[in-house]
This record gives structure tokens, C-alpha cells and sequence, in this order.
């Protein structure tokens, strides 16, 4: 598309980011142009529990090209602690979870980083790492959560007294009454395995200390930028005036870069040591060892159900594998814990919540952040519950979800940071309604009945979801008008490839009157925004968005008053538009021109009595969270003699609120429904007894690619939040959510004759085909 036209909000023009992107000019970490910097590389552990008894350097460093080898005792000096800070601050978690810089006594994962090489090459270090003698003592490793929390399980490190980080239990109600009730009560087992992000960039930083000033300049693709600067500046004890991290181009985040890791520590420390530039890119290898990873939860759960179909309770209990360390927070685990209730109305609730540390890497947020392993295992729950009752799935569904009437919806549980959880806005039966008439629900029976002619199996599922986005506590935009008539927008934002800057120019732009190419965005550089909270929780166009809609009606109204001024005409006449401000017979001033007046001249008075300069700040404020809402159906084929499942429809209906630009918005939706596939069918973490990582290449781990994809069809169905200026909520995360429960359900349904119950996730061929066996029923499958 030509994106010379004049636009606003809610007009699909093409991304800004594209050029670059296609042409091959976009900048990565890698890209960064540095002179001679040296390179860096980690030496792990292969080991999932070990004391470290000695560090062998020698032979390494006589390697040719070898500038200095760093365990943690090299960098006592350098760091102002070996522990990494927590990411979200809890006065309730012990001091001793956090990962270290460099392993300094014990590793408790394969992949730990316990040393770093640095060399004039990444080969170079790379084959001197091999070199580096590492003398263990092995430990007992816990692979699975279940038996970490068994009395006198091994500690998955010799610093903790027990496996078991946090224990809670989330409850109101009167849950023992109506399980005592003699209602229909429907209940199972589930298990949701844990995988890793893998975006299409992996992690990488570059340090680069100047010495004429003792700046230090890091460049690093996260999501955190801001977070990053803090931690960095805490870490090293490096003056924050004299430190700038700068995000690039960001190959994909997905959550994974929503951490502060500590080789975005230790590589800043070494440069700043060697007084040199330094440069770590992660290979495909390293984030299966040492990204974090999400999910692994047990699940017990069980609904109770009244005569009218109603739920009248639910309960259960879930632990939660949280890998070696906590990085962040146990966040995971509570989201999973407070959104089991999902969309629907529970009026009795208890579940009981272990989080629980093994010797594998450490758990954080991934793409929905513990909302789809809960979606899975009450929209299974719901689907057995029809199955008890003998009602059809989406009537059922119908019958509980929270009604537009009660809508605010305040849910009888807070969040993290102890606020209620209030549904703001939505309507999820019109959700479902949409759903079941796009998909021609009341058709299926007639499809099913030709396929089986064929002898296809085929079968439907449909699941809905909601999920608060839009986390606060505030984000920063600074809208500026330069002396060429160039409009800028600085944030605290992050742009990390889902088309952010394109979405704030276009808001900016909707205010001028001009095109996004009058606009450059520039995000994730704290030397031009002090303060920002990154890119996560589905937040960006909700506050970055609403903090550019407030800074540029600010520029505006400054706009109209200077040329009223100058004009000598009243303010109530200016307009503005095409980057002028026009008032009364036709007389106009560009916004160039208003910008350099304001610009000031030695001596002489500015036309206007105001601060100088034609630009705003604001800080969008905003502590509740707007709720978005899915409904989501998909149809299936399955070959109950291979267990190969093919998907042949997919539709998803969502409430995004209003969309800023409707193209890239479904094509968010597009990239959730993928990633959910995924989680259904394909990634599997694997892990065997010892805790050593089985899939640790693409090999062993697999993606959905093209041929596996359906036409994804997507439906918005929106109701505009109360909670911001712009009316808008979050995308990326809620699509994700409630696609593998939606997969689930339709293979379930495809062999409903044979009796297959599944409830875990993601499911390969394999692993249905033993599900098949296991009933009885494979011999007379055709």
C-alpha cells in the first residue's frame, strides 16, 4: 500500500518496518557496525546437578587469538555482586533463587554459563571454550516437578533446603458444599509441556565502553530496555548517566527476551574489564540450553455441574515445574492459578498451587504467560462435562459464560500485585455466536457423516478464552516537531517486530493530518526516554499508544496557540491539517515554521509565552487491565492408523477493541493461532531422568511450517475498552491462548466412537496412537 496518503487510526496501511526488513538493510545486534570488536563465548555446563571442583583455563589461553578467560572468581571485582537481581521484586522470595552471572561453585541445569571466552573471533572462542578443563562433582538431578516436591526428594542445589519455592492455595467460595451436593461432578488428570520461544533472532549483546568518557554503550535484543539500563547500572556499579542501551531490530521476543539474562551482565563486564568492544550472538543450540523455557504443569481438576448445566464449582490442584532458578517471579504459575475460570462464571473456586524447582532451565513468560496451559484444562474439563451430560459443547459453554449484562465483571480474585480482576468490557456469547455461525457449526454433523463415507475421521472443537493486557503501571511517549517539520515519537516501548512503530506513527500521524512518512519513531534507547517498561503482557498499543494519542494532542493544542499568536488570530480558528496550521482566510503557517520560531533566536522574545520547542511528554497511567476476549474453532481430520492430524478450518473470532490498523491486527491474530499450533501438536521440550535436554535441535524439536498450516480466518468482534483514550486492548497473547484446547477438542471429537480421552499437550502421532491402543478399539477402526 502507498503510505503517502493521509491516515489515522483504524486504516490497514502498509508497515513502515518493511523496507528495511525486505531489503536486507534492517540492523540485529549482529549487524551493528563496531571496529574490530572481539567476540564471546560461553563455557556450559553438560551437566544437569554439580559441584564445580576446578577451572582448567590454561591450555585454552595459550590458544592464538585468545584475549581473556572470565570464571566467576575473575569477576568479583567487576560485578558488585555475583547474583542476579530479581526481576519482580517480592519481599515473600527467598534472597537465594536467582541465577548467578557465572556459576561460581554449582550448576543446576545443562547449559549454565560457568565461564566466558573471549577471543578475536567466534570460531576462536568458541573451539577455546571446548579447552577449558571443568573438574565436577555430580549431583543428583530432579527431572520431574511431581518428585521434586516428594519428602526427601534432592534438592535441585546444595543451597536450598527444598524443592518447593512457593506453596498457596487460591479459593472463595464454599467449594466442599457443592461437591457434597450431589451434582454431577466431572474430573481428570492434565499435563502441559513445557517449550521454549525461539524466535527467529536469538539472544545477543554488544558492549562497547568508550574511554575518552567512560560511557558505557550496550546494545542488546530484549524486551526490556529500560529494565535492562537498571540492572546493568546496578550490576556494575556504572553511573546511569554514563550508560546507554540501545534495541535495535528485534528478530521476535515472545516473551523470552522479557528478562534480564546474565550474559547481558557478564558480556558488559568484560568489555568494561578489557576495555574493548565485545560481542555475544546465541546460537539455535544455546536457547534450548539456556533461554528459559515455559509450561510443565500437572493438573488435577475437577467440575461440579448443577441439573441446569450451570458450574457451580471447581477445584483442583496444579504444580508447577519452574526449572533451576527465578529469574523474574513465579508469575507463570499465578496466571495459570487465577484464570483457570477463563471467560466463564464459577462461583465456587479452590485450587491448591506448588511451584516447584528441578534441574532443568529456568521458567519465565512465554506468548500468554500461564493463560493457555489453564484454558486448556477447563475448556477440556467443559468438553468432558458435555460429553457426562449428554449437551452439545457450545450450548453448554453458552449456558456459563459471564454475561454482557454483568459486564464489568468483577472476578472473587486478585492479581499478582493484588488487584482485582475486573473484566472491563466484551461480550462473549456474541463471541461464540459469531464463532459457531462462521464456522457453520450446525453443518458439521452433515460434513462429519460424508468424511466418515470416506472414511476420514473428522471432528470440530471450539474453545473460548479472555486475558487481561495492557499492564501498567505506565508507558512514555515524547512527541516533537523538529525546525524541518519531521515529527519524531520517542518511547519506552519496544519494538520487537509485531509492527509497533507503524501503529504509533499512524496514531501521531491521525493528529496532523499527515502521512506515516512524516514520522519516525524511535523506541528501546534510553538516551532519549528515561523512563519506559518495555514490550510484554499485550501492552504496547494500549499504553505506548494512548501516551503518543495524549503527547500529540498536547503538540497540537501548543501548535494552534504559537500560530495564533503569530497569525494575530483568535486560537478557535486554527485547524490543523497536511502539516500546517490554517486559521481564517486561508492563512497557514507549517509546522516547520511554527517549530523553528519556537526554536528561539539570541535576543529576541519567542512569539509565543510558553517553554520552548514545539513537543510533549506524557506518561500514560493506567493500573487496571483492559480484557480481551477469543472464541475459537477448528475442524480436523485424523488418521486414526497413523495418528496423523491434519487441520482443514481454523477460525478465530476476537475482541481487540478498536484496531489501529486492521491489517497488521489480524495478521498478530494470525501469528497466535501459529504459535498455538505449535503448542498443540509440535514442541516438546523433552527431557530424560537425569534432566539432560533430549530436543535440542530442529531436528528433535519441530515448528509448524506452511504445509501444516490451514487458512486461518479471523473475525473481529470488538468492544471498545473504557480504560484508555484510544479504546483499544491487546492482540498477540490472546490468540494464542485458546488454540490448542480448540486442536484438542476436535481430535478428541474426530474419535469420540472409539472412546479417546486426551488431556496433556502438545500431541504428536505417536503419542495418539497409544492413546488409540490404550481403549481397545484400534482393530476396528476401519
Amino acid at each position: 500500500m502507498d503510505t503517502r496518503v493521509k491516515h489515522g487510526a483504524g486504516v490497514s496501511v502498509g508497515r513502515m518496518e518493511d523496507q528495511a526488513l525486505l531489503r536486507g538493510t534492517a540492523r540485529f545486534v549482529d549487524d551493528v557496525p563496531v571496529m574490530a570488536p572481539l567476540h564471546a563465548c560461553f563455557v556450559r555446563s553438560p551437566h544437569a546437578h554439580a559441584r564445580i571442583l576446578s577451572i582448567d583455563t590454561s591450555m585454552a589461553a595459550e590458544l592464538p587469538g585468545v584475549v581473556g578467560i572470565y570464571s566467576a572468581a575473575d569477576l568479583r571485582g567487576d560485578v558488585t555482586t555475583l547474583r542476579m537481581p530479581l526481576g519482580f521484586p517480592s519481599p515473600t522470595m527467598p534472597k537465594n533463587t536467582t541465577p548467578f552471572v557465572l556459576a561460581p561453585d554449582e550448576v543446576a541445569f545443562v547449559g549454565e554459563a560457568l565461564a566466558v571466552v573471549v577471543a578475536e573471533s567466534r570460531y576462536l572462542a568458541e573451539d577455546a571454550a571446548q579447552m577449558v578443563m571443568v573438574e565436577y562433582d555430580i549431583l543428583p538431578a530432579v527431572s520431574d516437578c511431581r518428585a521434586a516436591v516428594e519428602p526427601g526428594s534432592p534438592t535441585v542445589r546444595t543451597e536450598i533446603e527444598s524443592n518447593v519455592l512457593q506453596q498457596y492455595q487460591l479459593a472463595y467460595g464454599d467449594c466442599h458444599s457443592v461437591f457434597t451436593a450431589g451434582h454431577t461432578i466431572v474430573a481428570d488428570d492434565f499435563w502441559v509441556h513445557r517449550g521454549c520461544a525461539h524466535s527467529m533472532e536469538g539472544r545477543g549483546v554488544l558492549a562497547v565502553p568508550d574511554l575518552s568518557s567512560d560511557t558505557l554503550m550496550v546494545w542488546s535484543s530484549t524486551q526490556l530496555a529500560h529494565e535492562l539500563h537498571a540492572a546493568i547500572a546496578q550490576m556494575l556499579g556504572q553511573p546511569e548517566d554514563k550508560l546507554r542501551v540501545i534495541t535495535p531490530d528485534v528478530g521476535g521476543g515472545f516473551g523470552a527476551k522479557f528478562m534480564i539474562y546474565p550474559e547481558e551482565v557478564a558480556i558488559p563486564a568484560v568489555a568494561r574489564k578489557l576495555r574493548r568492544p565485545v560481542k555475544w550472538v546465541e546460537d539455535r543450540r544455546e536457547h534450548f540450553t539456556s533461554a528459559i523455557q515455559e509450561r510443565d504443569q500437572y493438573w488435577h481438576a475437577e467440575m461440579a455441574i448443577d441439573a441446569a448445566g450451570k458450574i457451580v464449582g471447581l477445584r483442583g490442584s496444579m504444580i508447577h515445574d519452574h526449572g533451576a532458578y527465578t529469574p523474574q517471579g513465579t508469575n507463570v504459575a499465578y496466571n495459570a492459578a487465577s484464570s483457570l475460570t477463563g471467560p466463564y462464571v464459577v462461583p465456587n473456586f479452590m485450587l491448591d498451587v506448588q511451584v516447584a524447582h528441578t534441574n532443568k532451565v529456568p521458567v519465565a513468560t512465554i506468548r500468554g504467560a500461564g493463560y493457555p496451559q489453564a484454558n486448556f484444562v477447563m475448556e477440556r474439563l467443559l468438553d468432558q462435562a458435555a460429553l457426562v451430560l449428554g449437551v452439545d459443547r457450545a450450548d453448554l459453554r453458552q449456558r456459563n459464560l459471564i454475561p454482557p449484562e454483568k459486564i464489568p465483571y468483577t472476578k472473587p480474585l486478585k492479581s499478582r500485585a493484588g488487584l482485582p480482576l475486573v473484566v472491563d468490557s466484551g461480550n462473549f456469547p456474541a463471541l461464540q455466536t459469531a464463532l459457531l455461525e462462521r464456522i457453520d457449526y450446525a453443518g458439521f454433523t452433515a460434513r462429519q457423516d460424508a468424511a466418515r463415507a470416506r472414511g476420514v475421521y473428522l471432528g470440530i472443537g471450539i474453545a473460548n478464552s479472555v486475558k487481561p493486557t495492557g499492564r501498567g503501571p505506565f508507558e512514555t511517549a515524547k512527541v516533537r516537531v523538529l525546525p524541518s517539520g519531521k515529527i519524531t515519537v520517542h518511547t519506552g516501548a519496544l519494538a520487537m517486530g509485531q509492527g509497533l512503530k507503524t501503529t504509533l506513527a499512524q496514531i501521531c500521524a491521525g493528529h496532523f493530518g499527515v502521512s506515516i512518512d512524516a514520522i519516525d519513531v524511535i523506541a528501546g534507547d534510553t538516551s532519549f526516554v528515561g523512563y519506559g517498561m518495555g514490550g510484554f503482557a499485550s501492552r504496547q498499543t494500549i499504553m505506548a499508544g494512548s501516551a503518543v494519542h495524549q503527547a500529540s494532542i498536547d503538540v497540537v493544542a501548543k501548535a494552534r496557540a504559537v500560530a495564533a499568536a503569530m497569525l494575530k488570530q483568535p486560537e478557535s480558528a486554527m485547524s490543523v491539517q497536511d502539516g500546517y496550521v490554517t486559521g481564517a482566510e486561508g492563512k497557514s503557517l507549517s509546522l516547520a515554521q511554527i517549530a523553528l520560531a519556537m526554536k528561539g533566536a539570541p535576543g529576541y522574545s519567542l512569539p509565543y509565552a510558553s517553554d520552548p520547542g514545539l513537543e510533549a511528554t506524557s506518561h500514560f497511567h493506567c493500573d487496571d487491565q483492559t480484557y480481551a476476549g477469543a472464541s475459537h474453532g477448528c475442524e480436523v481430520e485424523v488418521d486414526p492408523m497413523t495418528g496423523a492430524i491434519t487441520l482443514t478450518r481454523y477460525v478465530a473470532v476476537q475482541d481487540s477493541g478498536n484496531l489501529i490498523n486492521p491489517q497488521m491486527a489480524e495478521g498478530q491474530v494470525h501469528g497466535g493461532v501459529v504459535h498455538g499450533i505449535g503448542n498443540a501438536l509440535f514442541e516438546f521440550m523433552a527431557y530424560d531422568e537425569s534432566a539432560q535436554p533430549v530436543s535440542t535441535t530442529f531436528a528433535e524439536y519441530l515448528l509448524p511450517t506452511a504445509p501444516e498450516l490451514p487458512h486461518i480466518d479471523v473475525v473481529f468482534c470488538n468492544f471498545p475498552s473504557p480504560l484508555n483514550p484510544l479504546g483499544v486492548k491487546g492482540i498477540g497473547e490472546t490468540a494464542t491462548i485458546p488454540v490448542a484446547s480448540a486442536i484438542i477438542g476436535a481430535v478428541e471429537h474426530a474419535l469420540k466412537d472409539i472412546g479417546v480421552r486426551i488431556a496433556e499437550s502438545p500431541l504428536g502421532p505417536v503419542r495418539l496412537l497409544e492413546l488409540i491402543n490404550a481403549t481397545g478399539h484400534d482393530a476396528h477402526l476401519r
